[in-house]
């Protein structure tokens, strides 16, 4: 009866998603995305419920699981627009490049300059990047990566949320630009977002979301032995 009761989180989990997808078709607000409106919704019925954290995170952990497939399944419209990275390599290069590591230094700066303590402030360093890669770089620098996975969703339901009105007063007009943004900064998303506005811009933010996370995973030993 246990099992039962919590493998009915995955499918409330999963329908509040659908009902939200199809919410946001019809009214297309920055706050009717399903990333904003399925967490809420959720929190609420668990509240009702009295259902406790572990109970429902027993019931949907294989939906996290899913999360690094779903990122490799961006690789499909990658390959199929696969002339951007031929045309653009060195501009996405540079970006992902100095974008992660401006990104990890202004959290790191920040937390400090705040006085957060030394497990909160290497848990929001990966906040950019997508969860796969982000609770497993958390983990190698001493964060944690639970904390770090709430972050990541938290920078992408911010960065999928204001990023377009961001860019429109941003003198960043190109489809590769604003691609580049939305997958630097807002991860899946983001490239969920950019995808909403154009096929291309959607590709290109996918592209960079993926570079992104394989460059930060590189790069872990280094930052551990720098933080260390």
């Amino acid at each position: 009866m246990a099992a039962e009761v919590t493998l009915i989180w995955s499918f409330v989990t999963i329908g509040l998603y659908l009902l939200s997808k199809r919410f946001h078709r019809r009214y297309k607000k920055w706050w009717t995305t399903p990333i904003i409106i399925t967490p809420i919704l959720l929190i609420v019925i668990t509240l009702l419920s009295h259902t406790n954290y572990n109970v429902y995170i027993r019931g949907t952990h294989w939906l996290m699981a899913l999360l690094g497939p779903a990122t490799v399944a961006f690789a499909i419209p990658i390959y199929r627009r696969r002339n951007i990275i031929v045309l653009y390599w060195k501009t996405l290069s540079i970006g992902v490049v100095f974008g992660s590591i401006l990104s990890i230094a202004s959290a790191w700066f920040l937390a400090s300059a705040v006085g957060i303590d030394d497990a909160l402030r290497l848990s929001l360093l990966p906040r950019s990047i997508s969860t796969p890669f982000a609770m497993v770089i958390s983990g190698e620098i001493g964060g944690v990566p639970e904390l770090t996975a709430l972050f990541v969703i938290l920078t992408g339901i911010f960065g999928a949320s204001f990023g377009q009105l961001a860019l429109y007063w941003l003198p960043l007009k190109s489809k590769l630009s604003m691609g580049a943004s939305f997958g630097l900064a807002a991860h899946v998303a983001g490239s969920s977002k950019a995808y909403e506005l154009d096929n291309e811009v959607g590709t290109i933010a996918a592209l960079v979301m993926v570079l992104t996370g394989l460059f930060n995973v590189l790069i872990a030993p280094l930052l551990e032995a720098v933080l260390s």
